[in-house]
C-alpha cells in the first residue's frame, strides 16, 4: 500500500541508485580502456540496454500556450510588473515560487527551476515545435519531437504498449524522420481506453484474421509500395495488435486505482493525465506528454491563471512524490515547461502578451538536483541579469538526464546526418 497522504514519504534513496548506474558505467569504461579492447560505441550500448532495463523514461507535462512566469516559478512580488500574484516560502529556504502552487512550493527539495530561459520564437506553432524538438520547423527536415527521441534511444522494443503516449490532444509535433513507428498514440483524455483498441470479435478470430493479413501482405507484388513504407505498415500492425490483446492495457484503467489515490490526484482532466502517466510509466511506457492547454492569457491573466494553478498544481506535486515513494523518480524524469513566457508588462485588458526573452522551466527527477534555481532576471523580470539558458541548453540537459547521447546522429531520408541537440551545454548546476 502506498500512502497517498503524504506523497513523499517512504521514498527510496534516489541519489544512491543514481551513483549505481552511474558507477556501472564508469566500470566498464575503465574495464574496457584498461583491456584496451571495448570501444565506446560498445559502451554506449551497454548503458542503453541498462537504462531500457531499469524501465527509464520521461514525463512532460506542456503548459500549452505559455505560461506566465510570474504567476508560476518566478513572481516578482512588490513590482509593478508583478501585478497581484505574491510569492510563497517553500520547502527550501530562499526559494519562493507564485502564490497559486502551495503543494509544489511543499515538495520543492525535489524540483528544480530554470528562471533564465530564452530564444527568440514567439509564435505559438514555431516556438512549440522548438520547444519539443530544439529546433526550428523547416521545409527540408522534419525534426523528432521529444518523446519520439527518447523511445527510439531508450525505448524498450519488445513492450506491449506503445512507446509514447500524449494525453489531451494533438500537435504539431511526431517522430518526424524517425519514422510513423515512433509517433505517439494519442489519447483525448485520461479515464478510459484509446478509442478503436477493443477486438470487434473473439481473440481467435482476431488473431486469425492478422495471420491472413500477414499472408497478403508477403504476397503483394514490389510495386504495391516502396519496401521502407511496407515494413513500417506491417510494424505498425504488429504493434496495434500486441497492445490491443495484451494484458497491460489495463493500465488505462483509471478506475483499478483507489479512491484515495484518484482523490489525491484530483478528479479533473489534468489530475486524471498525471495519474494514468505514472500507470503507464509503471507500465513500461517509455514518454508520456501531458498537455494542459489555455496558457495563452492575453485577457484577465490574473483569473484564468489562479483557475489554472489550481488545476496544475497538486497533480504535479502528487505526481512527483508518487514517482519517488514507488522508487521510481530516480529513473524518471518530469519536464513541466511550455513554449514561452508572457510580458512583464500588463496590458490594458489585464492580460499578458507573448515573451520569449525570459522564461521559467521545471524539471523533477532522474539525477535532477531538486531545491535548485538557475539564473535570475531583473527586479521587473523584462532581462536576464545571469545564466541565459538557451533551448539546446536545455535539451542537453534532458537526454543527459535521461542517459542520451545528445551527440547522437539520425539519418534524414536524403542521407544527411542530423544531431538530436545542434550545440548547446548542459546545465552542470542541475546535474547532480
Amino acid at each position: 500500500m502506498h500512502d497517498v497522504s503524504s506523497p513523499l514519504g517512504g521514498g527510496v534513496n534516489a541519489t544512491a541508485r543514481l551513483a549505481a548506474r552511474r558507477a556501472f558505467l564508469r566500470r566498464i569504461s575503465a574495464a574496457g580502456a584498461a583491456a584496451g579492447m571495448v570501444p565506446w560505441t560498445d559502451i554506449l550500448r551497454a548503458s542503453t540496454r541498462e537504462l531500457r532495463a531499469r524501465g527509464t523514461a520521461c514525463i512532460l507535462l506542456w503548459m500549452q500556450g505559455g505560461p506566465s512566469q510570474f504567476e508560476t516559478f518566478s513572481p516578482k512580488p512588490g513590482h509593478a510588473n508583478g501585478g497581484e500574484t505574491e510569492a510563497i516560502a517553500t520547502s527550501v529556504p530562499g526559494i519562493q515560487i507564485a502564490e497559486g502552487f502551495p503543494q509544489v512550493a511543499r515538495i520543492m527539495d525535489n524540483v528544480a527551476v530554470v528562471r533564465s530561459m530564452t530564444s527568440r520564437e514567439g509564435s505559438h506553432p514555431r516556438a512549440t515545435f522548438l520547444l519539443h524538438t530544439g529546433y526550428l520547423p523547416t521545409a527540408s527536415v522534419k525534426h523528432p519531437t521529444l518523446g519520439s527521441v527518447v523511445v527510439h534511444q531508450i525505448g524498450r522494443s519488445a513492450s506491449e504498449l506503445p512507446g509514447f503516449v500524449r494525453i489531451g490532444g494533438q500537435d504539431r509535433t511526431g517522430a518526424g524522420l524517425l519514422g510513423a513507428t515512433f509517433n505517439p498514440l494519442v489519447v483525448d483524455e485520461a479515464g478510459s481506453p484509446p478509442p478503436n483498441t477493443q477486438p470487434a470479435t473473439s481473440r481467435q478470430r482476431f488473431v486469425r484474421r492478422l495471420d491472413l493479413l500477414g499472408q497478403l501482405a508477403e504476397d503483394a507484388p514490389s510495386a504495391s509500395g516502396g519496401r521502407r513504407q511496407r515494413a513500417e505498415h506491417q510494424e505498425l500492425y504488429s504493434r496495434a495488435s500486441r497492445m490491443i490483446l495484451s494484458p497491460k492495457m489495463n493500465a488505462f484503467d483509471l478506475d483499478a486505482e483507489p479512491d484515495a489515490m484518484r482523490d489525491a490526484y484530483g478528479r479533473h482532466p489534468f489530475g486524471s493525465a498525471c495519474l494514468l502517466a505514472r500507470r503507464l510509466v509503471e507500465a513500461g511506457v517509455s514518454c508520456v506528454e501531458v498537455v494542459l492547454r489555455g496558457w495563452d492569457t492575453h485577457q484577465d491573466n490574473f483569473d484564468r491563471t489562479r483557475k489554472l494553478a489550481d488545476a496544475v498544481d497538486r497533480p504535479t506535486a502528487q505526481l512527483i512524490g508518487d514517482l519517488k515513494q514507488r522508487g521510481m523518480l530516480d529513473r524518471t524524469l518530469v519536464v513541466w515547461m511550455g513554449e514561452f513566457g508572457r510580458t512583464p508588462r500588463i496590458n490594458p485588458r489585464g492580460g499578458r502578451d507573448h515573451f520569449p526573452r525570459a522564461f521559467n522551466v521545471a524539471l523533477s527527477g532522474a539525477g535532477i538536483g531538486g531545491g535548485r534555481v538557475v539564473g535570475k532576471t531583473d527586479a521587473g523580470g523584462t532581462t536576464i541579469t545571469d545564466r541565459p539558458v538557451g533551448v539546446a541548453d536545455l535539451f542537453r540537459t534532458i537526454y543527459t538526464a535521461l542517459g542520451i547521447d545528445p551527440d547522437h546522429e539520425n539519418m534524414s531520408p536524403i542521407g544527411r546526418p542530423i544531431k538530436i541537440v545542434d550545440g548547446g551545454e548542459p546545465i552542470q548546476e542541475l546535474l547532480s
